[in-house]
């Protein structure tokens, strides 16, 4: 029975939505949230499981520049297939190990990401895109089940009531 207070409590939330900023989330933030989390996400998820599992085509990876923002950099470079010798060039290396130079090489696999083949160390890079889909997928089912129950409420409201029932006597 705790899923019923659980529920009351979402629906209490929801029937609150009346301040701007709350409006301006849910019109506008959770849909760019999960257009964010759904484009950038799902295109890679994929990709980024595959290579955690082992798959993909193995080969090398040539460090040419490093480019850090704020918080993290990434080696770019090119990738050459170890069989058949497909190239990828400037590519990023997602789970770089430590201590890479440029010029140094490091084993990596091309499962086919948009922007990067992964290093054969592993890393944590699937969770980032996994967490990244995720949100963008419950931030889109938020958000249509919100625009569901604000239809229904101006549906119901448009209804003409029911007259008002007579005790009077017919004759």
């Amino acid at each position: 029975m705790a899923a019923a207070p659980l529920r009351s409590a979402a629906v209490s939330l929801l029937n609150t939505i009346n301040g701007w900023r709350t409006k301006a989330f849910v019109w506008i933030g959770l849909p760019v949230i999960a257009a964010i989390g759904l484009m950038m996400g799902a295109t890679d998820l994929a990709p980024t499981w595959q290579a955690k599992n082992g798959g993909g085509t193995p080969g090398t990876f040539t460090a040419v520049n490093e480019e850090c923002g704020r918080r993290n950099c990434e080696w770019r470079g090119d990738f050459v297939a170890t069989e058949g010798g497909a190239r990828r060039s400037d590519v990023i290396l997602y789970d770089a190990p430590d201590g890479l130079t440029a010029g140094a090489t490091a084993p990596a696999r091309d499962t086919g990401a948009r922007a990067g083949v992964f290093s054969t160390t592993g890393g944590s890079t699937y969770l980032l895109v996994t967490g990244l889909t995720l949100g963008g997928v419950i931030a889109l089912v938020v958000w249509v089940v919100i625009i569901v129950r604000a239809i229904r409420r101006r549906r119901e409201a448009a209804r003409p009531s029911a007259p008002p029932a007579s005790f009077a006597p017919s004759a």
